[in-house]
């Protein structure tokens, strides 16, 4: 791609991240071309159960002003459900404590509260929280993306460097291990199981004592069953026994769910970073890179806050 303005931007990735980040550049006047590997329907996005909450990210401070940020968006985008994939649901954090909650969002969330023995069997928190049905939201940031006069193209990039524009967005996710390089990325393999929803309207995040986790997400005519956290796994195929044992711990919460008809399977790579790389770092020609990578199984929570950054970032190094 030949730029022809100062103010063009690439932005490398086409994930929840990149989208983001490119609806947030394009919606502000710059000139955005997304340059994506894989349709959005097949990036690991699209495996995302999606339920708003931080997870496993760092920094903590950052990452919660990203979260509360994209939070602000995710209430707005629920008036329209059927359109952007977003709704409030409500449902209970397991092994969660009501303070460390609090810490996490303060006043934003209201009717907080600590779970009762009937909606949970040990310590948890009750919530009303955004939960993203990611076939519909990806699609839809694309559309929205796209009105604003964004251009996406269906190509891998082999480097930054031969991105051509004055500005390069790296929204690549576990990509950037190779793409910048950068070792530190690492994935953390998720497996899922998509099942009929057997009457479950609300959501639960569980971990037992030995350390296994099981989560529902009620998803539109779907159950969404999870799930593994295994690190530095890199296979994509689902596992039959993970499968079978995702299923058997999601049962024992809620029993209705050991009949439910399985519909599918889905693997995702979170891309892992010790921290979110946010920042801008200069390329060959005295063009610049942005990068907005590392989100781990965070990367909705954050999006709407981290693309706001990375319009900043993006801007002082337009300007420069």
């Amino acid at each position: 791609m030949k730029s022809e303005l100062r103010d063009d931007v690439v932005v490398v990735g086409g994930g929840v991240i990149g989208l983001t980040t490119a609806v947030v550049l394009a919606e502000r006047g710059r000139r955005v071309r997304v340059l994506t590997r894989d349709p959005v329907e097949r990036t690991t996005s699209a495996v995302a159960g999606a339920l708003w909450w931080p997870y496993a990210i760092e920094p903590v401070a950052s990452a919660r002003r990203w979260a509360l940020r994209s939070l602000d968006v995710y209430e707005e985008l629920a008036d329209s459900p059927e359109v952007t994939g977003v709704r409030m649901v409500e449902g209970v954090l397991g092994e969660a404590d009501l303070d460390g909650a609090r810490a996490w969002v303060g006043d934003r969330v209201p009717g907080l509260r600590a779970a009762t023995v009937e909606e949970y069997a040990g310590q948890g928190v009750w919530a009303r929280l955004p939960l993203i049905d990611m076939s519909t939201h990806l699609p839809w940031l694309r559309r929205r993306f796209l009105a604003a006069g964004g251009v996406i193209e269906t190509r891998s990039v082999s480097a930054l460097a031969e991105v051509d524009a004055p500005v390069v967005v790296n929204c690549t996710g576990l990509g950037a291990r190779d793409l910048v390089p950068d070792a530190t990325v690492r994935p953390v393999r998720g497996q899922l199981v998509v099942v009929e929803n057997p009457g479950v309207n609300t959501w639960l995040v569980s971990t037992d004592a030995a350390g296994e986790m099981a989560y529902f997400f009620p998803q539109p005519g779907r159950l969404v069953l999870g799930g593994t956290a295994d690190e530095d796994a890199w296979s994509p195929a689902p596992d039959p026994a993970v499968a079978e044992a995702i299923v058997a711990r999601c049962a024992a919460l809620r029993p209705e769910i050991a009949g439910a008809r399985v519909l599918g399977h889905l693997v995702g790579l979170r891309p892992a970073r010790d921290a979110v790389r946010l920042e801008r770092e200069p390329l060959p020609g005295g063009r610049v890179s942005v990068h907005n990578y590392g989100h781990g199984g965070a990367g909705v929570t954050v999006a709407w806050g981290c693309a706001e950054e990375a319009a900043r970032l993006v801007h002082g190094a337009a300007s420069s």
